[in-house]
């Protein structure tokens, strides 16, 4: 449906293996008091069940990504190239919206200068509402980024990025800024964030409204050592990416990310050295504690190898040289 400005809505749920926690979210989300014109669930799923669930819901889109486990970014850009309304919301499939929750991001449309609204998640953390409210959803000079996305600073900011479970996006920038891009893989993800950065870069506003409410109950991941050592990798590998692909190799944000990349693997290995020489948790627990941040040191390091080559790769694609070199291979 449209809101009072006759903005249309949609609202993408991107999923992975978690039927039950989608069908609780389709459930909150058929109970808005501004229902979207479009809902489409995007599964990455290897089996059916979630096929069933959505099943269960006539008027929502299913969609199958094939590319599976660790490709969010693809399954986003399915959902949005699958709607024509005017804004797209997205939601996690373990984040359940409160009742106001798409009339409150729609509202904020209203002004054309506002290119993506997102909200809270409330983890049902105690005093999380109280915690960086000062510094909620920041690009860094550092080239971090900072999240807080639990606060309740009891109005609407001006942030650089939002929570990709609970927020929209103005299909017209987006559309005008190239799209969703899904050169993000594994199991940390900066799809969203890409599309925000360049947003703040071309001189939109991106804004965060506590109004907007979800309900994150964070459902299960994959766990232990290889996960995480995993995410590490792809948070570094990707960060660079993203820096670079919003921003530009010569922006300082990157140039300060990149700086800090060697104290942050130093930091690390003289943890580990730490670790080692100790007192107490006996030999193994020392040797394991060393080990383990030995190996965070590699994945900081070899990830942000990866990323700069990544980038490089990307930038070249978009040049002159890299636009001829597949005209010709496609003419071969």
């Amino acid at each position: 449906m449209t809101t009072g400005a006759g903005t249309t809505a949609a609202v993408v749920i991107a999923t992975y293996n978690r039927s039950a926690y989608l069908r609780e979210c389709l459930r909150h989300v058929a109970v808005q008091d501004l229902r979207p014109a479009q809902i489409v669930v995007v599964d990455s799923s290897e089996g059916n069940e979630t096929a069933r669930v959505v099943a269960e819901v006539p008027e929502v889109t299913y969609l199958r990504n094939l590319r599976g486990r660790g490709s969010t970014g693809t399954a986003k850009k399915m959902g949005l190239e699958a709607t024509n309304a005017e804004v797209v919301a997205f939601l996690d499939d373990d984040a359940y919206p409160e009742p106001s929750w798409l009339r409150e991001l729609m509202s904020r449309y209203v002004d054309e200068t506002v290119a993506a609204v997102g909200g809270r998640a409330s983890n049902g953390i105690d005093g999380e509402e109280a915690v960086g409210i000062d510094a909620i959803g920041r690009l860094l000079p550092d080239g971090t980024l900072t999240g807080y996305f639990a606060s309740d600073p009891g109005r609407d900011i001006d942030v650089d990025h939002l929570l990709g479970a609970n927020m929209s996006l103005r299909r017209n920038v987006v559309d005008a800024l190239g799209g969703l891009q899904d050169y993000y893989p594994g199991t940390c993800l900066r799809e969203e964030t890409d599309m925000l950065l360049r947003m703040r870069s071309a001189g939109h506003r991106v804004v965060y409204t506590p109004d907007a409410l979800v309900r994150h109950v964070a459902g299960t991941y994959a766990k232990g050592r290889r996960f995480d050592l995993r995410y590490d990798f792809y948070g570094a590998r990707n960060h660079v990416v993203l820096l670079e692909r919003s921003l530009g190799f010569r922006d300082p944000h990157l140039r300060a990310y990149l700086g800090g990349v060697p104290r942050g693997v130093a930091q690390l290995v003289g943890a580990a050295v730490a670790a080692a020489a100790g007192r107490g948790s006996g030999t193994r627990g020392r040797t394991r504690a060393a080990v383990g941040r030995l190996a965070r040191a590699g994945v900081l390091a070899s990830g942000t190898v990866v990323g700069i080559g990544v980038a490089a790769r990307l930038r070249l694609l978009d040049s002159g040289d890299g636009r001829r070199r597949r005209e010709r291979k496609s003419a071969q």
